[in-house]
């Protein structure tokens, strides 16, 4: 059955003003997303809806989770490989189509990492790395669109 996790978030609309929605361009679209003894994050929509592009926005915050999520899965297996990363970065690029009506989804999220590690390890430990840290991801097991994940660069260190 395996074991059950639970998450919280806050979501409260700071954006009524004076007005609330009483017309589509009438409110703010900001907000704040809070988690359970976590500073708050100021969120809003993506500017081409209206938001605040100084703020946060949850298409934004979906990249960065499936990033974050390949990358601590990367870091777990590579240390259990006995793989040293002294460096991590990646450039992540997602991809969401909006048809008319508004509907939209993400097509696909590309993420492109680049790994610094001690010493030479194979090329092909360090995509197996990848390949494996992609298929235990909780974040992108859990959605309905492609993940991909192409590498950009590996530095060697010491």
């Amino acid at each position: 059955m395996g074991i059950l996790h639970s998450y919280a978030a806050e979501v409260t609309w700071t954006g009524a003003g004076e007005h609330g929605t009483t017309g589509y361009a009438a409110y703010s679209r900001d907000h704040e997303v809070a988690f359970p003894g976590k500073p708050a994050l100021a969120g809003s929509a993506e500017k081409a809806f209206r938001g605040d592009p100084s703020r946060y926005n949850p298409e934004e915050l979906l990249v960065g989770a499936l990033a974050q999520c390949h990358m601590l899965w990367f870091l777990h297996l590579a240390a259990d490989a006995g793989v040293v990363v002294t460096a991590y970065h990646d450039d992540a690029q997602g991809t969401m189509r909006v048809r008319s009506g508004g509907m939209g989804r993400f097509t696909e999220v590309v993420l492109h990492p680049r790994v610094s590690v001690s010493g030479v390890p194979d090329e092909a430990v360090l995509a197996d790395l990848h390949e494996r840290a992609g298929e235990y991801c909780f974040i992108k097991q859990s959605v309905n669109f492609p993940v991909r994940c192409e590498p950009t660069a590996v530095a060697h260190t010491g």
